[in-house]
């Protein structure tokens, strides 16, 4: 039987909202490769996750909205399928920066989330038959955790994080606080967001954490090995310059002059080709990643230009300080891949929504800049800072953990 919903006003906005949302994104398909790759790859969806699937047995849901997510949970996933090897995993990604690059995870069935419809919630749960869900950090889809609290499913948030300044907090928030309360259990990262939810009468909750601490950690333990970037670094001290921007890199492209002894990784957020040309020019006698296959071995060049996705977090091992790009726009990206290596950072000006940046200034080891002569100064300070780089260890080692907690809490 078809479930009856309530259209009240503000499910109706939603629900136009969401039409709103993938019209645009059709809309824009054929000029956008992101809008294109999220209009395609929901193609038939339903059709294949039935063909990949087995609905007969029980699956363990989880959904990342994109690749930044799916690191952070995926330490909770990898312990959870070596403790119950049995288990049956199905993977969720909103996002095609998450998809493309995970769908051939071995660990999961991986697909696109189908829009958050009525009809789709129903038969996405149907096909992959959950015996829970697990969220991480955020994206709350009405549809799907009403479905899920319908059917008795248990859903649980981890890493969760929450501000003030959002809906469900607000006087008009009504409509968005009751879809949290289809959460089973949030694990949440810190106090305020702990307080926050307590303010609208979610006792469901506990601080534990971060897991991106943990996933970082194990990620410096045993890092990927990658000879073309030994041979290319040779015996020089290097900066690797991780998700920047071109605001980032007009700055950097002042340091290879100046300290012509070191040697300069850039990894930049996007990889199209106009951009990397755009790199190209900033900094001349650069050479591609793609090259170093080639016959030139690219040690006369100080600069390399990383032109392809997946390899940052193993890079930051060659690095002796990380300068990490998005500050100059919408905020700084991931520092603590760079840090769990004992890498000092440098960021742009846009870091107050990230704490862990926070944290690291007040323990020396990142600095924020807004010019090059603060650039220079910062790559000053850390070139041939030791304590910065023990201190930037000991953070990420005070801070993991949180995977352990979590897996203890969840009932399976």
């Amino acid at each position: 039987m078809a479930r009856r919903y309530e259209f009240t006003p503000m499910l109706l906005l939603y629900i136009l909202g969401i039409r709103a949302y993938n019209l645009l994104i059709l809309i824009f398909s054929p000029f956008n490769t992101k809008a294109k790759l999220f209009i395609n790859g929901r193609k038939n969806l339903f059709k294949h996750i039935k063909e990949r699937v087995d609905a007969t047995k029980k699956h363990v849901w989880f959904h990342f909205a994109s690749l930044g997510e799916f690191e952070q949970g995926r330490p909770v996933l990898e312990k959870l399928k070596a403790l119950h090897p049995s288990k049956k995993i199905v993977v969720t990604f909103f996002s095609p920066s998450g998809y493309e690059i995970r769908k051939n995870y071995p660990l999961a069935d991986v697909f696109y989330l189908p829009i958050d419809t009525a009809d789709h919630a129903k038969r996405f749960l149907d096909l992959i038959n959950p015996e829970m869900a697990i969220f991480t950090k955020y994206e709350f889809w009405h549809f799907y955790f009403k479905e899920l609290k319908d059917r008795g499913i248990p859903l649980y948030v981890i890493s969760g994080i929450f501000r003030q300044n959002q809906a469900f907090f607000k006087w008009y928030g009504n409509f968005y606080r009751n879809i949290l309360k289809s959460v089973t259990y949030f694990f949440v990262q810190n106090e305020e967001s702990k307080m926050l939810l307590n303010s609208i009468g979610l006792n469901n909750v506990t601080i534990n954490g971060d897991t991106r601490f943990d996933r970082v950690y194990e990620n410096a333990q045993l890092p990927r090995q990658l000879a073309e970037i030994e041979k290319f670094i040779g015996n020089s001290s290097t900066l690797i310059c991780g998700s920047t921007w071109p605001e980032d890199e007009k700055l950097l492209s002042f340091l290879p002059e100046k300290y012509p002894e070191w040697k300069f990784i850039i990894a930049p957020h996007e990889i199209g080709s106009s951009h990397i040309q755009d790199i190209e020019r900033l900094f001349p006698g650069a050479i591609k990643f793609s090259d170093l296959h080639s016959p030139f071995s690219g040690s006369e060049s100080k600069v390399l230009i990383i032109n392809n996705i997946g390899m940052l977090s193993s890079l930051y091992q060659y690095g002796k300080v990380a300068y990490i790009g998005g500050g100059f726009g919408a905020g700084i990206h991931n520092t603590l891949e760079a840090v769990a290596f004992g890498l000092p950072v440098i960021f742009g000006p846009k870091y107050d929504k990230f704490q862990e940046a926070k944290d690291l200034i007040a323990i020396g080891a990142a600095k924020s800049i807004i010019s090059a002569d603060e650039l220079i100064g910062a790559f000053e300070h850390f070139k041939t800072n030791k304590k910065a780089s023990t201190e930037a260890k000991k953070y990420v080692l005070s801070k993991k953990g949180a995977t352990e907690m979590i897996l203890k809490k969840i009932n399976f």
